[in-house]
């Protein structure tokens, strides 16, 4: 593909820099090129994962430095795929924010959403793990903007809460980048795969250590327990179309799990063996049970939704902590069905926050405007985030559990059923608050106006979730060699060409 592999981190950056230098005062223009690059951004992804899926790992060296001297971007069939998941999620989020008129409450609001595509595009292509540290602080910054959009005195103390979290995951991610330099003299990720293995047994401390220190900084990044503490506040205090957007935030850190220890830290690296798997796998159950938990218990709808994503971040980490081609497999679709569920679950949430200015689960208050279309929305949505039969949540569980075979089978089988069942009680405890009892409350909601391309937002991702379930066969077919791929990574070491160094 050449030259088009770096077109998903230069189009946003150079569309940010152009909508905040030129378009900041016309809100018009703003919209009209922000989305159209939005869209083109779409088209090109999809590009390239038809290149990736036919050709195989290619390789864009920046500068034409060779590696690992030279930064490079992979694109390969996981990095395609992660870029049209988040590029279809922010096109239509995007939307949602044009339609709800978010986008009107802050003059930065389409440059910051173009400069986190970047960030976040960026994370995915990264093959050089510096890089990724980089694109990491690019994102994190362009989140926090984004996170106080609009301002508000609950929004601000989220949004240092979030900052400060991540900061600390910034530091711990220096200091083991610094420990593998130190012991290797390279960051390139296909040049880490050849030499760890290579290492004298003198040094396996010092990679056990740098492993683990990574471990906790994407476990940061993915919510997991106990370093979940700042997704429940930020994604709840965060305007509906941000929150959305951020679903695929906490798959970056799910993407760099999956990337980092298949190919740098795998279960046959003589330095660190099964040493990840047991630390990830009991923190992925914990994760799960906690999030359930905090959705039964939650005191708005937001928080729900907010717990909601860590309880589905638990289950995708079950899969992942497995490290098997076949569970591997199963954690990329359900990463799939996760992201465009909770994406379309916090812009439900704003519908009805902007319609009765709370979420509130612990009061009973009259019917909404539009009430049966935004009940009926919500419901479908659930279903999904639940993963109840028919929607690809049921079967991206479903799969997860068939690919779980040894001596935690049975925890794993109980983790997951149990927190699906504790689920689908929070999620008809809040119906029931804001939708069903709402018709014996009297009084009535202030009109509101119909918002329909806002309405037409979050169609397009319940529609993608039913896309997914009636084409699960052949994604998950695509899905399996992905994954064969990803734990057999000679292709993508060769594409580096270290070999002719």
């Amino acid at each position: 593909m050449g030259h088009w592999i770096i077109t998903p981190v230069v189009l946003p950056a150079v569309m940010g820099a152009f909508t905040v230098l030129l378009l900041r005062n016309d809100l018009g223009l703003s919209r009209i090129f922000s989305t159209a690059a939005t869209a083109l951004l779409l088209a090109i992804t999809v590009l390239l994962l038809h290149a990736a899926t036919v050709n195989g790992p290619e390789v864009y060296f920046l500068g034409n430095w060779p590696a690992p001297f030279g930064i490079v971007l992979v694109l390969d069939r996981l990095s395609a795929l992660m870029l049209v998941l988040t590029a279809l999620l922010a096109l239509v989020v995007q939307l949602y924010a044009i339609g709800s008129g978010w986008d009107t409450r802050g003059k930065h609001f389409h440059a910051l959403w173009q400069f986190q595509l970047m960030g976040v595009c960026g994370a995915f292509l990264t093959g050089d793990a510096f890089n990724l540290f980089v694109f990491f602080e690019v994102l994190l910054i362009a989140s926090y903007g984004l996170m106080i959009h609009a301002g508000g005195r609950d929004r601000l103390k989220a949004g240092v809460q979030y900052v400060a979290f991540n900061l600390v995951g910034s530091t711990l991610f220096l200091f083991a980048l610094a420990t593998i330099y130190s012991v290797t003299g390279t960051l390139n990720m296909a040049d880490l795969a050849v030499k760890l293995p290579a290492l004298p047994a003198g040094d396996f401390a010092l990679i056990r250590t740098a492993g683990v220190m990574l471990l906790m900084v994407f476990a940061i990044k993915g919510a997991l327990v106990p370093l979940h503490f700042w997704l429940p506040a930020t994604y709840a205090q965060a305007p509906g179309p941000v929150s959305a957007l951020f679903a695929v935030m906490t798959k970056v850190g799910a993407y760099a799990v999956i990337r980092c220890y298949t190919l740098i830290f795998p279960d046959t690296l003589p330095a660190t063996g099964a040493l990840f798997a047991d630390l990830l796998l009991p923190a992925a159950i914990v994760t799960l049970a906690v999030g359930a938990l905090g959705m039964l218990g939650a005191s708005s709808l937001q928080r729900l939704v907010a717990f909601g994503a860590i309880t589905s971040m638990g289950t995708l980490f079950v899969a992942i902590a497995q490290f098997t081609p076949q569970a591997t497999g199963a954690a990329l679709y359900y990463m799939l069905h996760s992201t465009l569920a909770a994406g379309a679950m916090f812009l439900i949430a704003d519908l009805v926050l902007s319609r009765r200015a709370t979420g509130s689960l612990d009061q009973i208050r009259p019917p909404l405007p539009q009430h049966g279309l935004i009940a009926a929305l919500f419901m479908v949505a659930a279903i999904a985030m639940a993963g109840m039969p028919p929607l690809s949540g049921f079967l991206g569980k479903l799969m997860i559990l068939d690919a779980t075979r040894g001596a935690q089978m049975a925890l794993i089988w109980s983790a997951i059923l149990g927190s699906s069942l504790v689920m689908i009680l929070g999620l008809a405890r809040a119906g029931s608050t804001l939708f069903w009892k709402a018709h014996a409350t009297p009084g009535t909601c202030p009109p509101h106006a119909a918002q329909p391309l806002a309405f037409v937002a979050v169609f397009a991702l319940l529609i993608a979730l039913a896309g997914l379930t009636v084409a699960a066969g052949p994604v998950m077919e695509w899905l399996t060699l992905t994954a064969a791929e990803l734990h057999d990574p000679q292709a993508y070491i060769a594409a580096n060409r270290l070999e002719g160094l």
